[in-house]
């Protein structure tokens, strides 16, 4: 690792902690030849492609998905850092997975789940943007079905 101060190769660790909310581990290093202190952060590479509804295949991308559940839970009880802790629930959960690709809608299902355990209104926002509802019926059809799971757990 590169100083950032006197761009020399050689430094020391001199604390790590994990990041959790950034799947990464923060490090703490002291250059060998200036003295002076940094902090680097090493992550996964995480290399899933995410097979698009158009045929297209992107990279995941955590930032991308944090964007959309934040559009989902805005204005819900959901704090933005309760996003960020989702979104890297979400990415270890597809790193545990252990595969190269993933289908656009698997991955919405994911959130989905993952949404309708956490705040009713965050679920309906992401599932009508992720589910496409034609009409007033299917989302109304989807509502139903919520409040049966809910009956159904009390």
């Amino acid at each position: 690792m590169r100083c950032p101060f006197c761009n020399h190769f050689d430094s020391k660790v001199t604390d790590s902690r994990n990041a959790v909310e950034q799947n990464a581990i923060r490090r703490r290093r002291e250059c060998l030849e200036c003295q002076k202190r940094f902090t680097t952060f090493e992550t996964v590479d995480l290399t899933i492609q995410v097979h698009k509804r158009d045929g297209r295949y992107e990279d995941f991308q955590q930032d991308k998905l944090i964007r959309g559940l934040d559009a989902a839970c805005r204005h819900t009880r959901i704090s933005h850092d309760q996003v960020r802790t989702l979104a890297a629930q979400i990415t270890a959960d597809l790193m545990e997975r252990q595969v190269r690709e993933i289908e656009t809608t698997e991955l919405g299902e994911l959130v989905i789940n993952h949404l309708k355990e956490l705040d009713t209104i965050a679920f309906i926002r992401f599932a009508c943007v992720y589910r496409r509802f034609k009409d007033m019926d299917e989302l109304m059809d989807e509502i139903q079905s919520i409040e049966e799971e809910v009956s159904k757990k009390e």
